[in-house]
């Protein structure tokens, strides 16, 4: 799996990788017994602190998507959302915007906007 982070985006780096691991788990990216890298490992992968890592594993294993166990480290637990409706959803509202002639950042804010109401 390759971990992106965009340290300008107004979501928390924490939270950046959270999202990226419960996509992956959905889409079956990352089966039931995959090993996540180590925080420190990952940390300094990406330069950011271990806290932040340590931050996101736990958030995944409060929503049980991985097993955090001494020695063995962080596992994926399968326990992901099927994503299939969302996604057509998705399909259907880029082409509608498209034929809108709604930009990517307009399309991407009426979603966001959305998803606090």
């Amino acid at each position: 799996m390759l971990w992106r982070i965009d340290p300008a985006a107004d979501e928390p780096l924490y939270a950046q990788l959270v999202a990226q691991v419960r996509l992956a788990v959905a889409r079956g990216e990352l089966p039931a017994g995959e090993r996540l890298p180590a925080a420190r490992e990952l940390a300094a992968s990406l330069d950011v602190n271990v806290h932040t890592v340590l931050k996101a594993y736990q958030a995944l294993r409060d929503d049980g998507l991985i097993d955090l166990r001494r020695g063995r480290g962080a596992v994926t637990t399968g326990a992901g959302p099927d994503l299939s409706l969302v996604e057509q959803a998705l399909s259907d509202l880029v082409a509608a915007a498209r034929r809108a002639g709604l930009s990517a950042e307009t399309t991407t804010t009426l979603v966001k906007e959305a998803m606090h109401r």
